[in-house]
Formats: structure tokens, sequence, C-alpha cells
């Protein structure tokens, strides 16, 4: 008995590999790679203190409206190989963009044949709050057919100062 359960897939993961990153044989090290940035994305609040910073309590607690609807799709951008460097920094805007592209998911489901009940945002970087919440906002209202409309105000954003290894910042959805 879980109260949240996060969804991945090799489907998923390798199609990233393949077609985002362009490996021609990713490896099981790739595969990790992948799910290793978006766990240490999810658990963030965990690790490092943060003004925004939310916990997995508060996450499960504003993400999910009833009991058996505990599954979670997760995607991260940027989406990066094992080993390779960051060579420009991206905006929020951007970060935003693809962090609700299909092909960032890690589940291999197209969230655009579906409704969104709740969205949860973890960014991390030296990055504008201000910004991350106009981005949220303009989400929400740019693609309000995506999002159930009974649940208000159903994406959270939190923000934490410190970026993983050899990113300038990240997010994880």
């Amino acid at each position: 008995d879980a109260d949240e359960v996060r969804c991945l897939d090799n489907e998923a993961l390798y199609d990233i590999c393949f077609r985002t990153l362009k490996l021609t044989t990713p490896t099981y090290g790739d595969l990790n790679h992948l799910v290793c940035a978006a766990m240490s994305g999810i658990t963030t609040c965990l690790r490092f203190p943060g003004q925004l910073n939310s916990d997995l309590r508060k996450l499960a607690v504003n993400l999910i409206p009833f009991p058996r609807l505990h599954f979670f799709m997760i995607g991260f951008a940027p989406l990066t190989s094992r080993g390779s460097q960051q060579y420009r920094a991206l905006t929020v805007p951007e970060l935003t963009q693809q962090q609700f592209d299909a092909k960032n998911m890690m589940c291999a489901a197209d969230p655009r044949h579906g409704r969104y009940l709740t969205a949860a945002c973890m960014f991390r970087g030296r990055m504008s709050t201000k910004e991350v919440d106009e981005q949220m906002l303009n989400v929400q209202n740019k693609n309000s057919s995506y999002f159930v409309e009974w649940i208000p105000n159903n994406i959270k954003a939190s923000v934490c100062d410190i970026p993983p290894k050899g990113l300038k910042m990240s997010t994880t959805f």
C-alpha cells in the first residue's frame, strides 16, 4: 500500500535515449542516468533546504485528490546523456516548455491524450521565483484544456537554489 507511485518504463526511457539524446545503443547505465536525474529532482526537498522547497508529504496532500489516484508520470528537463555537459544555459520558459513536452516524459503515455488532475514542478538552480510563478500561471492559462477545471490552481512549483551536478538549472515534473 503506497501513498505515491512514480511511473517509469523502459520503452519511454529508450525513446528518450534514441530520439532526444541520439544514443545508438543505450545501456542500462544510460537508462539509470535518466532515472537518477528524475529521482534526484523529486527528492531534492529531502536533501536541501529552500524557502520554496516542498516536502513529499505536502506533495501528496496537494497532488492526490482521491487516495486511489496516486500514480504520477515523471518528466525531466533538460535531458542530457551521461558525461555530457550543458553548453547553453536554459531559461525558465525553455525549461517549462520542455518539462511539459511528451518527449520528456519517462512513462510511455502521451499526456496530450488525457487531462492532468494536478502537477508539481521542482525547479533547481539559480532563477527568479517570480519568473517560475509566471511560467506556471502561463502554462495553466495557455493549456487549460489539459487540466481538469474542478481542481483550481492545480500546478504546484518549488524552487531549490542548488542545481544538479553538471547543469546550471533543471526541472522535474
